[in-house]
Parts: structure tokens; C-alpha cells; sequence
């Protein structure tokens, strides 16, 4: 009978701990379509940045952003023009909120949002949250 190579067993058992990674960037790119495929149609990145586009001005976006934020009580702390639309600050218990309103043509606004818990964490749920809200604002689905 063979005796098992060394070098061989070697090279396995090591490759194991550098396969171990794949199933995390797997795992991430399932959840980056499941959203699309569940019909939320939010889009993320895969740093936690969710974003969508809706058919609808800016000024409509807006409004409906600030409802939603308001339903959801979180508080807007500031906003401010950007190049091509407009950035609100807001703040939750322990969330730091970013949101930008992207105008992309006169009709077409797009929303992306960041939600911040600490220096590393951000919470796809809620930025999620707060773009589905922002849609029932406005009536879209």
C-alpha cells in the first residue's frame, strides 16, 4: 500500500485557509442580488451603500426623503448642495446618516444612502430602509 505525499497533504491542508475568504465574497454577492431579486430594486455596493433611481425631480426625491426620514424618526441634521443635487446629514440613536439626491436628468433623481455605526460597521438594513420608505412616499413601486 502507498503512503500518503507529504507535500501533497501539505499543500490541502494549507489551501484551506486561503479558500476560507471565497465563501464570504460569495455569500456578499448573493446578498447584492438577492436584493434585486426579491423586488426591494435597491442596488448596493459592496462596501454597504445602497443606492436606486427613481422617475421622479429632485425637489419630488427630496420631499419624499424628508417625509420618510421623519416617519422613521430620524433627525435631519443639515444639508447642503452637491455638484448635481443635494446631500442630507442625519442622525439616529447611534447611526450617522449620509444621504445624496443625484438629479440625472430633470424627470430622474437617483437616492444613494449610507448608513455609519461606528468607524467601520454600516448598516445596509437601514439605508435600505430608508430608501423602500422614500419610495412609498412617492408611490412607486
Amino acid at each position: 500500500m502507498r503512503q500518503p505525499n507529504r507535500l501533497a497533504f501539505a499543500f490541502y491542508f494549507s489551501s484551506m485557509f486561503f479558500l476560507s475568504g471565497c465563501a464570504a465574497v460569495g455569500l456578499t454577492l448573493f446578498g447584492v442580488g438577492a436584493g434585486v431579486t426579491t423586488g426591494t430594486s435597491v442596488a448596493y455596493t459592496l462596501d454597504g451603500i445602497a443606492y436606486r433611481t427613481f422617475t421622479a425631480s429632485l425637489p419630488q426625491v427630496e420631499s419624499a426623503t424628508r417625509t420618510a426620514l421623519d416617519h422613521m424618526g430620524i433627525t435631519i441634521e443639515a444639508t447642503s448642495k452637491i455638484d448635481q443635487g443635494k446631500a442630507i446629514r442625519a442622525v439616529s440613536n447611534d447611526r450617522e446618516i449620509e444621504i445624496e439626491l443625484e438629479m440625472v436628468s430633470p424627470k430622474t433623481t437617483r437616492i444613494r444612502t449610507v448608513a455609519k455605526q461606528g468607524i467601520f460597521f454600516k448598516d445596509r438594513a437601514t439605508a435600505t430602509e430608508i430608501i423602500i420608505q422614500t419610495e412609498k412616499v412617492l408611490g412607486v413601486s
